[in-house]
């Protein structure tokens, strides 16, 4: 399983990068290929790539904001959740977007 990821907050500071950090940690335990792109105060980084999305089984993005350039992502699973519940429940998020992928394909 891959997954992609973009973590984005109104502020654009610490959500953004505890969500980012706890979805790494949580693929990392859970065996997950993951990339998380965060939009913060200093703009994109760790870019999402259209090779990453080709590869990807799926995408998280948080909704605490508009995410930029999320027409990237037409054509592949996305979960959509807030930053808070990646950063409270981050296992779950990633659970529930392995399942969504599940239904999806046959």
């Amino acid at each position: 399983m891959k997954l992609v990821a973009v973590t984005s907050c109104p502020v654009g500071m610490a959500h953004t990068y505890m969500a980012s950090a706890a979805l790494k940690e949580a693929a990392k335990n859970l065996g997950i290929e993951i990339k998380v792109e965060t939009q913060g105060m200093t703009g994109i980084s760790n870019r999402i790539t259209p090779s990453d999305i080709q590869e990807a089984d799926a995408a998280i993005l948080t909704n605490d904001v508009l995410i930029e350039e999320q027409e990237r992502f037409e054509g592949l699973p996305v979960y959509t959740t807030s930053t808070s519940k990646i950063i409270k429940n981050v296992k779950e998020v990633i659970q529930e977007t392995i399942t969504m992928v599940k239904k999806e394909k046959p």
